[in-house]
């Protein structure tokens, strides 16, 4: 299990056509702008048996293969996207989470538990087989995602929720390559498969087809705000854009049940595989 929370969680198949199994060579570093000072709020946790569970489940979000080996297939963990013990604004955070389920999913044209979104993340981000939705370890996450929602009331919006999302575009794959090698590659290394200082972003090891960060504006929006993880928000949005498109571009696992994705016919346009619905016209987003 990779030790270090963090990320870029990205995506699917070969640059400039290639098939994948050629990794272009390191190049030297650019030299670094200053970073942005980035800003988290302070865990509180309570007294008691909520606050021993919470912390339990802080714990396996952040250790998730080795607290949950028979339920995850590669080499992430949920700290990996969700930084900073997922109260980072702006890199998908879990403050407030609790206060907005349940909630309608798209992709499954259903209302979700948040037991049943942890098992959607489990099974694509985590390329790995879903919880009962009653497992003490579900118990002990959701009690987490409990603490990280106190004082925020149902349906309110929290700051820096998701992560900003550039406007539809089409990346340039060879220049991303460049890129990630300038920028990403110390940590995740020149293949993509990760070191002990960041996770697999593609291969056998990294999150599947079907993951959210296999679609190219959300993988841009993840990398221009957070990464590279050391000096986050230094990339320019066309070379944030840019690596996103080479990094979805790499091979994945592949998810069997992706053609039933977004039944109601309104897959969003960056979606990385057709569904069976289809799109219809004026769909998506």
């Amino acid at each position: 299990m990779r030790n270090i929370t963090t990320a870029i969680a990205l995506i699917a198949l070969a640059a400039c056509g290639g098939d994948g199994t050629d990794a272009p060579q390191p190049v030297a570093d650019a030299t670094p702008a200053p970073a942005p000072e980035v800003v988290t709020p302070k865990i509180v946790f309570p007294d008691g048996p909520v606050g021993e569970s919470a912390r339990r489940g802080l714990a396996i979000l952040e250790a998730t293969r080795d607290s949950l080996p028979n339920h995850i297939g590669n080499d992430l963990r949920c700290t990996s996207c969700h930084l900073d013990q997922g109260t980072r604004p702006n890199a998908m955070p879990w403050t407030g989470i609790q206060a907005r389920f349940p909630q309608y999913n798209t992709r499954a044209a259903a209302v979700f538990r948040i037991e049943e979104r942890i098992n959607g993340c489990i099974e694509r981000s985590m390329n790995g087989t879903a919880l009962p939705l009653d497992d003490p370890a579900m118990r002990d996450m959701v009690a987490y995602f409990a603490v990280l929602s106190r004082g925020v009331a149902i349906g309110d919006a929290v700051p820096g929720q998701g992560v900003p999302k550039p406007a539809m575009a089409v990346g340039d794959t060879s220049h991303g390559a460049t890129v990630w090698l300038e920028q990403c590659a110390r940590c995740h290394a020149p293949d993509g498969s990760g070191s002990e200082l960041g996770p697999p972003v593609w291969g056998d090891r990294s999150y599947n087809i079907g993951a959210g960060m296999a679609r190219l504006r959300t993988a841009a929006g993840f990398i221009k705000h957070n990464m590279p993880f050391d000096m986050p928000g230094t990339l320019s949005d066309a070379d944030a854009l840019d690596v996103a498109a080479y990094v979805v571009s790499r091979p994945r696992p592949d998810f069997s049940r992706k053609a039933a994705d977004w039944p109601k016919g309104d897959p969003p346009l960056d979606v990385a595989y057709p569904t069976t619905a289809g799109r219809r016209e004026g769909e998506g987003r």
